[in-house]
């Protein structure tokens, strides 16, 4: 349940359009409904403006579905990450509606149409193209959360040259996530260059010494240009989240 809800909810009650025992049994499962394995958050979305999210990565088939079910009952979004295209097909036989996201690795169902929340537009950037499945986490994240977001991939210090052609775009961005792995220097060159929040993700990306993102993820942490925020290694979804809060309207 969203505020939204909550407000014709009640709004119906006090018109008589609802009866006080349907409204309690239609706040039963708030703040959330235990369902054994797992307790469905269903009152994040009142609490943090989203729904819960589910991390799809490590939960079994069974779980996922449950939990799927459980939310779609109460007509809440369902954002569903690091799922496999595997893991994506046996969950079809056991829910209705998803929709699947392969760049992303992410599957979704949309109760209602996603308002608009974003003051302006948030730019995902990434260095190259293995880094796209996080950048895609990123991006859709914003989406889900109300944002217009436009993507620039391909851009890395390799060939500096393809980020510089692209200077408008990262000047018009209200909020920039940028995605490298391998030394991860890419976040440092934007953040140079412009004067809105950049949201650095490093990712596993790269040969040995990248120690899965470990170098990337030190690298930004260490970067001598002003107004770099750094989220964990491939946290897609975290950046996403962060940008979309920094860009909220209210």
């Amino acid at each position: 349940m969203d505020t939204d809800r909550l407000a014709e909810l009640l709004e119906g009650v006090r018109r008589g359009r609802v009866t006080v025992d349907r409204a309690l049994k239609r706040l039963n499962h708030l703040p959330y409904e235990d369902l054994g394995f797992a307790k469905v958050d269903h009152h994040r979305s009142l609490r943090q403006g989203f729904p819960e999210v589910v991390l799809g990565e490590s939960k079994p088939i069974s779980a996922m579905a449950a939990i799927t079910r459980a939310m779609q009952k109460r007509g809440t979004n369902v954002f569903i990450t690091r799922l496999s295209p595997e893991k994506m097909t046996a969950l079809k036989k056991q829910t209705k509606g998803l929709h699947y996201h392969q760049e992303a690795r992410a599957a979704t169902w949309i109760s209602k149409r996603i308002p608009h929340r974003g003051r302006g537009q948030i730019l995902v950037v990434c260095a190259g193209t293995s880094d796209i499945p996080v950048a895609k986490e990123a991006a859709l994240t914003g989406e889900m959360m109300g944002n217009r977001v436009e993507q620039l991939f391909d851009v890395g210090v390799a060939g500096i040259h393809r980020l510089l052609e692209n200077r408008e775009r990262l000047l018009s961005a209200a909020v920039l996530i940028v995605v490298a792995g391998m030394e991860g220097a890419l976040p440092s060159v934007v953040a140079g260059m412009v004067d809105k929040p950049v949201i650095a993700v490093p990712t596993s990306v790269g040969y040995g010494a990248s120690f899965q993102g470990l170098s990337a993820l030190l690298g930004m942490l260490n970067s001598c240009a002003a107004g770099v925020t750094v989220v964990n290694i491939d946290n897609g979804f975290g950046a996403g989240f962060a940008a979309s809060l920094i860009n909220r309207i209210n």
